[in-house]
């Protein structure tokens, strides 16, 4: 005949005469019969070769042996109840780390917002901010450096998981009395001998521009460079030229800087995405900060005007 096993259904039963100092008791507080009490509690006895009871009476006091045992077994269930609520952290993404990115502008603003708005839902995730230029952030997730990166696109998709957001056109921006302000739109021939005030030579903002004005024929006068939006934007507000950007930077820097901004032509389309590592598994918690992050991004694009008549294809 097979040795008998402890079981879940002995130590149950255990614990309820234990606690109730009663087989009848603990048999209706666990919904069975009083014999079944009685049959678990005599193979509890056999299994583990102690006396755990001294019947007397209609009472049942646990023996010295028995009192022992149920610290043990308390102290098991207190390790059980340590696992239940570790489950409920991982459930609530507890203990976890989270690390996202994005450009200066996005990292500040927009990533700031969605995090706060994540770590409202999820306050035990430890979020971590990292901002770069474009390449570095691009690197960033092609490493597996950062879990996720808020980021604006203008050409080639990098090596990472893109989850596309929404497309817009890139903007002019003039100096608030510049002549051409009273444009209601611009376009490459409008800005003829204008000063340009250019993003880095080789990024993928610089070399669209020098694109759409090579194929109008119309040469760009490079005046100034400038790797942030903020630094071209007061570049441009204190009279050096013109520029191209993104729509987004573009509005938030007119509430500090006095500039102009025009709907420009043809549309040099820029990406709004979510960028993830290339090989990594999207679980619940990146996509639980990517919904968040999303739905930041499309409420602040939201409240920019509407893009000119020709605009990019998403």
């Amino acid at each position: 005949m097979a040795e008998r096993r402890l079981t879940f259904r002995h130590i149950e039963a255990f614990r309820a005469v234990v606690a109730s100092g009663s087989m009848t008791e603990a048999a209706l507080r666990l919904h069975t019969s009083q014999p079944q009490i009685s049959r678990l509690i005599g193979q509890l006895e056999a299994i583990t070769a102690l006396p755990l009871f001294d019947r007397s009476g209609g009472r049942v006091i646990p023996s010295l042996d028995g009192t022992r045992f149920h610290a043990e077994v308390e102290r098991a269930f207190v390790g059980l109840s340590s696992l239940e609520t570790a489950a409920a952290r991982i459930r609530a993404f507890g203990a976890e780390r989270l690390r996202v990115a994005a450009m200066p502008r996005l990292a500040g603003g927009l990533l700031a917002r969605a995090v706060v708005r994540f770590r409202s839902k999820h306050p035990d995730v430890i979020v971590a901010i990292h901002s770069g230029d474009d390449e570095t952030v691009n690197g960033w997730i092609a490493s597996g450096f950062c879990d996720a990166a808020l980021t604006m696109l203008y050409g080639e998709i990098p090596d990472a998981r893109l989850d596309h957001v929404e497309t817009r056109a890139c903007v002019a921006i003039l100096p608030q009395d510049h002549p051409l302000a009273a444009r209601t739109m611009l376009e490459p021939a409008d800005l003829r001998g204008v000063p340009f005030v250019a993003s880095p030579l080789g990024s993928a903002l610089r070399s669209s521009t020098e694109a759409v004005f090579a194929q109008a024929g119309i040469p760009l006068m490079v005046t100034a460079e400038a790797g942030l939006g903020a630094s071209i934007c007061t570049l441009v507000s204190a009279g050096l030229g013109f520029s191209v950007m993104n729509p987004l930077a573009a509005h938030e820097e007119a509430k500090v800087s006095p500039i102009a901004i025009r709907p420009f032509l043809p549309a040099l389309p820029v990406r709004f995405a979510l960028l993830f590592p290339p090989d990594h598994a999207r679980g619940r918690l990146m996509r639980a900060f990517g919904a968040c992050a999303r739905g930041v991004l499309l409420e602040e694009l939201a409240h920019l005007p509407d893009a000119p008549s020709e605009r990019p294809a998403e």
